[in-house]
């Protein structure tokens, strides 16, 4: 049974996203992997805070149906250049039950450990669920700490996280919420104002699609060039520093009613693929941009959160919200490029096919995971945009999604880099092949 530090896997499980008939074979040897990982290995494989995605692949491509052998070559790529986790002091991981103290020791990578083993305490002890509604949703000021670092890195901790809810593993909560304790809060500087500002504007905020607010920003000249190509952080050192009000309006015209949960999730789905999908060049090769990318990764886990009927609406609702404000803050941080719409349903797939076909190459990709967590993300997009894709709120359509899905496996096959980094920028195409020349 999978336990607070105990990884189990079972084909009794059912993904959001998933492929039927996954083998015990492939059972077996993903969760006797991941609980290796979960072990022996830092969450982060250098002290820059670049993360451990063993736990990400092993999951996603178990869940898309991959083989003993393929789960067993996706962690021998990627086990050789993690790190060892630390033992952790008791006297730490005691101290941390006391509130002053467990803030004092948020950020750093080398406090991994400890709140690892103090998680893990707490879920065995409490349960997972009152575990994740005591430390990110209670509303306090400790779980608001939290829930912004869950937004950080790139939305990392909050990815981790819906892994473990999505596939009932409570270890994996356990390292999302250590992995969340390690990051910094820079990010709550617009999500928390924007809230507060929304607050504020009331019923104002209704009427505008997720796309909408895309297309303002693009045309928001001093917001979309505040980044330049030389921040060391996009957000916080371009958007927050020279255009955090502009964001902050935008942001805070986000607004989900209860009742529209579903559909809004399936919304911030659409949107955050049609704008990673669409950010690409008339004259280059198909890239995915990196950063982009992640927004439509961590789409896939909100069917899985709004599942959860131990968590309110009221939480539901307020976690998509970010969740959508985190979109428009990355669309922005990368200089808003053109979303070329045209470019996706013009596309011609290098391997025309269905989504098994695809699938299948997403699980013998030699990568640390991102491809096939894409694939399988974007097939999860078509699924909940389908009852609402007539509205105009949803730019894809129909086919769109395999399109996507082919030009996602046929870029990371392709020779190069797998990904742009910063697509609005003249700066990150300059290495991607003219379209002539393939």
């Amino acid at each position: 049974m999978a336990a607070a530090n105990r990884v189990n896997l079972s084909r009794d499980i059912v993904p959001v996203l998933h492929r039927p008939g996954v083998s015990a074979e492939s059972t077996e040897k993903a969760s006797s992997l991941l609980q290796t990982n979960h072990d022996q290995y830092h969450i982060f494989f250098n002290k820059s805070g670049f993360h451990n995605h063993i736990a990400h692949h092993l999951l996603t491509i178990w869940a898309l149906r991959a083989s003993p052998n393929s789960i067993q070559t996706a962690y021998d790529n990627n086990q050789s250049y993690q790190r060892p986790q630390a033992a952790p002091k008791d006297s730490i991981v005691e101290n941390l039950h006391d509130p002053e103290f467990f803030a004092k020791y948020l950020g750093p990578e080398s406090h991994y450990s400890a709140f690892l083993a103090f998680f893990q305490r707490e879920i065995a002890t409490l349960g997972w669920q009152d575990v994740l509604q005591k430390y990110v949703f209670a509303g306090d000021e400790r779980a608001d700490d939290m829930l912004v670092r869950m937004f950080a890195g790139f939305l990392h901790p909050l990815i981790h996280l819906g892994f473990g809810v999505e596939f009932a593993q409570p270890a994996i909560m356990a390292e999302a919420l250590a992995q969340a304790a390690c990051h910094d809060r820079y990010i709550g500087d617009l999500l928390l104002p924007a809230e507060q500002q929304a607050a504020k504007l009331g019923n104002e905020r209704e009427g505008k699609s997720i796309v909408q607010l895309l297309d303002e920003i693009h045309a928001d000249r001093p917001l979309s060039e505040a980044a330049e190509w030389s921040d060391g952080n996009k957000i916080r050192d371009g958007i927050l520093k020279r255009a955090g009000g502009r964001m902050v309006s935008y942001a805070a015209q986000v607004h989900v009613q209860p009742a529209d949960l579903a559909r809004k999730s399936a919304e911030m789905t659409n949107a955050a693929a049609y704008y990673t999908g669409g950010a690409q060049r008339s004259d280059r090769a198909v890239k995915y941009d990196f950063y982009f990318m992640h927004c439509v990764n961590s789409s896939v886990f909100f069917p899985a959160f709004l599942q959860q009927d131990w968590l309110s609406e009221a939480n539901k609702v307020r976690l998509l919200e970010w969740k959508i404000r985190l979109d428009l803050i990355m669309y922005a941080s990368r200089r808003s490029p053109d979303i070329r719409l045209q470019d996706i349903k013009g596309y011609k797939p290098v391997k025309p096919s269905g989504w098994d076909e695809i699938e299948d190459r997403a699980c013998l990709l030699e990568d640390d995971g991102h491809g096939s967590k894409l694939v399988r993300a974007l097939a999860n997009g078509q699924r909940v945009s389908e009852p609402y894709e007539d509205l105009d709120a949803f730019r894809l359509k129909r086919d769109d999604w395999l399109q996507l899905a082919h030009m996602a496996i046929d870029s990371v096959e392709a020779p190069g880099e797998n990904w742009i980094r910063s697509a609005g920028f003249d700066e990150a195409w300059k290495d991607v092949p003219l379209r002539a020349q393939l």
